[in-house]
């Protein structure tokens, strides 16, 4: 080994192991702990190997890394490190440790896969497919370039069975999903997980889903975003713009006039406030989908909002997260969960609202954060149950359908605070 290539060595493990550092900080601000399989695989694989034409420190920044694009829209990229760690711990930890597990991820790149390989040893096995011949070619080449050559890197859609006959202990799926597909299901062994991106309302949470017949039902959740699903499992999300910046995601087959929000929205907007002082901690988005379960059953509609920077500098909006933000329209108001309003290192909930019901719709919207936060702030659990499942066959809850299946979104509360 020349003396340049040691000395890169020697950066990239320093590099790596930095980042695995300030991913477990991160673990344990969230209140996780990454297991231990998972930090030595992530101490081991060398991340720019997968990641060619990027500088060392690039490669070991804690984001995702854009691997290729289609016009403006981004069609393949290596995860966040951060993301790839949260989510093999879900799976780790519902499995009781990957060793010696056969897995199938669906979305290649190559980094992950490779993670996978020393994760499950050498009594298991990976297999990794994706529908884009071109990210398949590049992560088989990655793979042996960093020396995992006993990872087998299949082209198909994964919608369809991808090794007719196969059962996998672990499904990991590194794209945005808007359903789960009934071969996803079947080509899980009689308990096995999986472990999707999977948006429900308009927002993505990575779920954690064992087997169990021809259920799943979950066993953790994180906030997260991906790349969305190529070929016959696609769902594109709609946007509707609604003021200058301002946008309304519609990802349910919402049917609204994007004329009433563009119109009231201009108007003085009213406010209400929970009148709590809660502390950085607390799990934020647990309450978006908590919003989302109770304000489809009471209103015409539920949203969900994104903006632009100016139009928040502009004061046009001001949401809790830009990127998406729990929103609701019935009749002619428009109301959304508001930014936060800080005192010192606390915190309270509000929402804004705009329309000839301003005051009355904002004030519910604050009703149902302190309906939650009465609950004990319950995190939600997921059941999913194919598209022909009666009605009094499904769990309590709130119901979403989808193309394949009956999705049904429950809070498991511990009485009031």
């Amino acid at each position: 080994m020349s003396v340049g290539t040691a000395s890169r060595a020697g950066r990239s493990e320093e590099l790596r192991n930095a980042l695995v550092d300030t991913i477990i900080a991160d673990h344990a601000a969230k209140g996780l702990t990454m297991p231990a399989d998972v930090e030595r695989a992530m101490r081991k694989v060398p991340r720019e190997a997968f990641t060619p034409g990027v500088s060392l420190e690039k490669a070991y920044e804690n984001t995702a890394i854009i691997t290729n694009r289609r016009g403006a829209e981004t069609t393949s990229s290596v995860s966040a490190p951060y993301l790839i760690a949260e989510m093999l711990g879900q799976a780790t930890d519902a499995l009781g440790g990957l060793a010696g597990r056969d897995v199938l991820e669906i979305g290649s790149g190559g980094y992950n896969a490779s993670l996978l390989r020393e994760l499950v040893g050498a009594s298991g096995s990976v297999t990794t497919v994706d529908i884009d011949p071109a990210v398949t070619d590049r992560a088989a080449a990655c793979l042996e370039r960093a020396g995992y050559n006993d990872v087998t890197v299949v082209c198909a859609d994964a919608e369809h069975p991808v090794e007719p006959g196969r059962r996998y202990d672990l499904l990991i799926v590194t794209a945005g999903a808007w359903d789960i597909p009934p071969v996803w299901r079947e080509q899980l062994t009689g308990d096995g997980v999986l472990v999707v991106p999977l948006r429900t309302f308009g927002m993505t949470r990575s779920w954690a889903l064992r087997r169990s017949q021809d259920r799943l039902i979950s066993h953790s959740h994180r906030q997260c975003g991906f790349v969305s699903m190529q070929g016959d499992g696609g769902h594109r999300m709609r946007y509707v713009d609604v003021a200058d910046g301002v946008h309304l995601r519609l990802d349910e087959n919402q049917q609204i006039d994007p004329g009433v929000v563009a119109n009231v929205l201009p108007h003085p907007r009213q406010e209400a406030w929970a009148g709590v002082s809660l502390p950085p901690r607390t799990v934020l988005a647990d309450l978006d989908l908590w919003l989302a379960a109770h304000l489809t059953r009471e209103a015409d509609e539920f949203l969900v909002l994104t903006a632009q920077e100016k139009a928040v500098e502009s004061g046009i909006v001001a949401p809790s997260w830009r990127f998406g933000t729990p929103a609701a329209l019935d009749g002619g108001t428009f109301s959304y969960r508001s930014a936060l309003r800080w005192s010192g290192r606390l915190f309270d909930l509000g929402a804004y609202a705009h329309g000839p019901e301003a005051a009355a719709a904002a004030g519910r919207m604050v009703e149902h954060m302190r309906a939650w936060l009465d609950a004990d702030s319950p995190s939600p659990a997921l059941q999913v149950v194919p598209t022909r499942t009666p009605d009094g066959d499904l769990p309590d809850g709130t119901v979403l359908d989808k193309r394949h299946t009956r999705i049904v979104l429950t809070f498991h509360t511990s009485g009031s605070r």
